[in-house]
């Protein structure tokens, strides 16, 4: 009922949309640049999704009903024990044949730039073995910017699905929290292109000062030096260490 709405009060840009598989799991990571983000891809996807959102909307009159009602699985952001609840609940939508979404950022971008995602989703791809779909949404900010009560209507946003990033490709690695940080890092530089942000890496609402360089994501040409690349990282884990 609010797709006809919604694709009246703003001029909706789809792209990629028929990389999106008719059924079975899959995980969709998008860009977190405004409040709005969720809801218009839940309104342009034409399968159901479940989304995470922060547990804080349970506080909240105007959103403590709406939002489970519509598929939002509240997170604990305080990380552990309290965040692997939703991950559980998470996992089970997939493995019910269903789609899942998450914003790897884990909060909304303040400062416009994309920053880097943490690997909760690249662990689900790789429990469950289905493929997460990047996503660049641009234009939100501009309808609904961080602090605004509402949105405003008649702009224009795209929301661009990009190539799946499969997790068999790092189902070699020994060490699976590195495979789940190089799943992710090929997921955040494809949301980069997708999105046009600008790549920094550092996590969304940290003052780390860590330095913005980054090794560039993972290709299929890649796999014949992938043993070597193993080598390397185990050898960068153990000087860290």
């Amino acid at each position: 009922m609010a797709r006809p709405i919604a694709n009246r009060l703003w001029d909706l840009t789809l792209e990629g949309y028929e990389r999106l598989p008719h059924d079975g799991p899959a995980i969709l990571c998008p860009n977190h640049i405004s409040f709005l983000d969720s809801a218009l891809l839940m309104l342009t996807v034409p399968r159901n999704i479940s989304f995470v959102g922060k547990a804080e909307y349970m506080d909240s009159w105007k959103t403590k009903y709406l939002f489970p009602a519509v598929g939002m699985i509240p997170i604990d952001r305080t990380g552990g024990e309290k965040s692997q609840g939703a991950l559980d609940a998470a996992k089970a939508v997939l493995e019910r044949g269903e789609l899942f979404a998450i914003f790897p950022e884990g909060t909304r971008s303040r400062n416009g730039r994309l920053h880097k995602g943490r690997s909760g989703a690249a662990r689900l791809a790789m429990d469950v073995g289905c493929p997460i779909y990047p996503v660049g949404i641009t234009g939100t900010i501009d309808i609904q910017p961080p602090g605004a009560k509402a949105p405003r209507p008649f702009k224009p946003a795209t929301i661009r699905i990009g190539r799946p990033v499969k997790p068999q490709r790092y189902a070699h690695r020994s060490e699976k929290h590195l495979a789940w940080r190089s799943m992710i890092d090929e997921v955040m530089f494809e949301i980069r292109e997708l999105s046009g942000q600008e790549y920094v890496n550092t996590y969304a609402g940290s003052e780390s000062s860590e330095p913005v360089g980054v090794s560039r994501p993972g290709r299929v040409s890649d796999a014949v030096a992938a043993t070597e690349s193993e080598t390397a990282e185990r050898q960068l884990v153990s000087l860290a260490g």
